[in-house]
């Protein structure tokens, strides 16, 4: 079933930017693998989907928002969350909602379908596959700590994906430090 397989390994990587029990919002979450994951690790969690069956599986892990985000408006407005967390969505339109969503201190962890998908399986729409670059243009703003646009197998797909923080105000004297692997 859908949303039952394994978080994202491009979003366990990258979870250990996500401050200590801070808030996480998972946009399009499906049935919630990654919120149940990131509740395990003790961060109060937000998933937002349209499918009603998909929020009533995520209840059990924290605020579960039924939204249709495509065509009415962003359910979270005014709010930031420590890390914002989307995979194998893409609507174009929300990207830079998405990205201001992100607290100052907190993360966004993005990974999608990119072009060249086409070539290899569904998503095949260019509406759903994101341009060469596309996903960098859209965090211009937020400090990237790491970027990937190509190819993976098993199964095959062309993705792009990002780990990118919102810089804290405050700036300290020196700069902050974000650790490449979760052993840093």
């Amino acid at each position: 079933m859908h949303g039952t397989e394994a978080p994202s390994a491009w979003v366990q990587r990258w979870a250990h930017l996500v401050p200590g029990g801070g808030t996480v919002l998972d946009v399009a979450c499906g049935h919630g693998r990654h919120l149940k994951w990131f509740a395990q690790l003790g961060h109060r969690v937000t998933g937002v989907d349209r499918s009603a069956e998909a929020i009533d599986a995520v209840k059990p892990f924290g605020r579960a928002v039924l939204a249709d985000i495509e065509n009415g408006p962003w359910p979270f407005e005014g709010e930031s969350f420590d890390a914002v967390v989307v995979t194998n969505y893409l609507w174009r339109a929300l990207l830079p909602v998405i990205t201001r969503s992100v607290a100052p201190g907190g993360v966004l962890i993005y990974e999608t379908f990119a072009t060249g998908n086409e070539s290899v399986g569904k998503p095949s729409r260019p509406d759903f596959l994101l341009q060469h670059g596309e996903l960098l243009q859209a965090c211009e703003g937020l400090h990237m700590v790491a970027y990937e646009d190509g190819f993976c197998d098993r199964p095959e797909r062309f993705v792009q994906r990002i780990a990118a923080v919102r810089k804290h105000p405050a700036t300290p004297e020196s700069p902050p430090r974000y650790p490449l692997d979760a052993t840093g």
